[in-house]
């Protein structure tokens, strides 16, 4: 059987590459920082690292580091099992009180990723009696999680606060209306306008979900993610997030939440059920990283100076990029095969960015996203500029 099946799969395959869609695996030979080694294809060597979600630069962090070999000696390598059976450790239970005081939620559930914590939350609270409203441009997770459920569906344009306000209306003969949209959009480094959109939920009694895993760590006065940043912490009913980005980029995700919503994932959230429990190690660095996170600002203050730096040096060389000051910086292109040929000569370069095209992105609108981190120096910020200019220029653009 898997003969014929095999013919087709390889003409799919084709037509990616022929689409200028295929995107390659590349190799990295060290730890994930700021510069880091990457082995064939463009080339192989020591290049400047522009595309890891390592935004505070904690994913090499010595701090981090030693507290995840300690936990090995203390905790063991893994659990073996899943939580409500034999895999709750006073560590895990340590990384969830501690998430829910930074957060402002009363309670938090960690989950092996952040993709499988909205996975298990839509499914839970919602039935056919409900509705989800849910931003356009939202995460594939979220995307998936609401397939889960059996509650009816309605999206708004991206950060449309009139087409939202449209949709509460249509569902108001719902039980229960869920809000969900990303704090930050990963593909344009858009924030969402988290104060109107709890303004709406307000008045027409609907909860707010955000997925925050592009924030929480750097934005807002203490790094408590978009709720903070728009005054409204006390105001969202359930945020998910993620260990894998800021917070030292390892892996395993979360939701924070009101306390009888927690509760209810405990008893019914399908990921945490049936997922093994977050490894240890895990969870013990992470209480490093938010010791990190909380102690000071000079993190944030130099991811915030590189962002800037960046987005100014590439205007001012002519280069088109979508608007804001979150470290995620997309540089527009257009055509897909022009974006992915553009990173390849970044790469010869000594600059490691990835070109994003379609399906991750719509048609047309295929980028370079560069993603700025505390662990960048000023010089590396300044040679990532000039290679830019230097590979447009290879590109005949």
């Amino acid at each position: 059987m898997f003969d014929n099946v095999r013919a087709d799969i390889a003409t799919t395959l084709d037509e990616i590459r022929e689409a200028g869609l295929f995107k390659p695996e590349r190799v990295i030979g060290t730890p994930q920082s700021a510069a880091v080694t990457v082995t064939g294809g463009g080339r192989p060597g020591e290049v400047l690292n522009f595309c890891a979600n390592n935004y505070l630069g904690l994913a090499d962090h010595p701090e981090v580091l030693a507290a995840a070999k300690d936990a090995l000696d203390r905790w063991g390598y893994g659990m073996a099992s899943v939580r409500f059976i034999c895999g709750t450790q006073d560590v895990h239970k340590a990384l969830e009180e501690r998430l829910s005081a930074f957060l402002g939620q009363e309670d938090t559930i960690l989950y092996s990723s952040c993709f499988d914590a909205n996975g298990g939350v839509f499914e839970t609270l919602l039935d056919d009696r409900d509705a989800v409203i849910s931003d356009a441009l939202n995460h594939a997770s979220i995307i998936d999680g609401i397939r889960l459920s059996k509650a009816r569906r309605h999206r708004y344009a991206n950060r449309d606060l009139a087409d939202l306000e449209q949709q509460l209306k249509e569902t108001q003969d719902a039980r229960r209306r869920l809000i969900v949209t990303d704090g930050v959009f990963s593909m344009d480094g858009y924030v969402a306008p988290l104060r109107e959109i709890c303004d709406l939920a307000d008045r027409y009694d609907a909860m707010v979900m955000v997925d925050d895993s592009h924030a929480v760590g750097f934005v807002g006065p203490g790094g408590r993610g978009t709720p903070e940043l728009h005054g409204v912490m006390d105001r969202v009913d359930i945020i998910t997030g993620t260990l894998g980005k800021a917070l030292g980029g390892a892996s395993g995700g979360y939701v924070a939440a009101r306390r009888e919503i927690v509760a209810l994932l405990r008893q019914r959230s399908r990921p945490y059920l049936f997922s093994n429990s977050l490894a240890p190690v895990i969870a013990a660095a992470s209480l490093k990283v938010l010791d990190l996170v909380e102690q000071s600002n000079e993190l944030r203050e130099r991811l915030a100076a590189n962002t800037a730096l960046f987005r100014g040096r590439m205007t001012e060389a002519g280069f088109e990029i979508l608007p804001g000051d979150h470290p995620i910086a997309p540089v527009m292109i257009g055509d897909a095969a022009k974006a992915g040929r553009l990173a390849e000569l970044l790469l010869e370069r000594g600059v490691y960015v990835i070109g994003f095209s379609f399906p991750v992105v719509p048609h047309g609108q295929a980028r370079i996203r560069v993603q700025l981190s505390a662990a960048h120096s000023t010089e590396d910020v300044e040679r990532a500029v000039a290679a830019f200019v230097d590979a447009r220029a290879a590109l005949g653009e």
